[in-house]
């Protein structure tokens, strides 16, 4: 199970509000790290993002001391670290959020599989935002057998694409 993962942001206080908004939870300080908020679901499994001030990073303490925080200048605003989440929200509601905060949205579908939206916050971090429709579609198609059967079919097609690397 995933309680909580972490994420960089310009502005964490308005990130971590708008997170929270999305799940209808609460945004609080989080002391931990200067500057720093996190955002609670408030639900049964106490999901949570926690935002960080963007160039703080986390390194190993020394010996048996806790993770230290530590600020790298230039930190690059996009990466591959995305997190999916559910929302109560509608479509529309979502799209509303993003666009008031002057974030890009967008509904798309993954593969033929199942549809999500692209919450880009600060346009740099992608939250892919389940509708409650759109996690009833993923919860029914997503599991370790489908998984399994979707790589067995790619196993087993003609090899007629190369990807190739930017």
């Amino acid at each position: 199970m995933l309680f909580h993962i972490s994420m960089p942001a310009d502005n964490p206080a308005r990130v971590s509000a708008a997170i929270a908004e999305l799940w209808g939870g609460e945004s609080l300080a989080f002391p931990h790290f200067p500057g720093a908020f996190i955002a609670m679901a408030g639900d049964d499994r106490a999901s949570a993002i926690e935002v960080y001030p963007r160039g703080l990073a986390l390194y190993p303490g020394d010996g048996m001391n806790e993770v230290e925080a530590r600020f790298s200048p230039g930190a690059d605003r996009q990466g591959p670290c995305h997190v999916a989440i559910a929302t109560p929200l509608s479509e529309a509601q979502v799209h509303a959020l993003a666009w008031r905060e002057g974030w890009t949205s967008k509904t798309l579908c993954r593969g033929g599989v199942f549809h999500v939206i692209e919450f880009w916050v600060e346009d740099s971090f992608m939250i892919e935002v389940l509708t409650p429709e759109m996690q009833a579609e993923y919860t029914g198609r997503i599991s370790i057998e489908a998984w399994r059967g979707m790589l067995a079919a790619i196993a087993s097609a003609p090899r007629e694409r190369v990807l190739a690397h930017a």
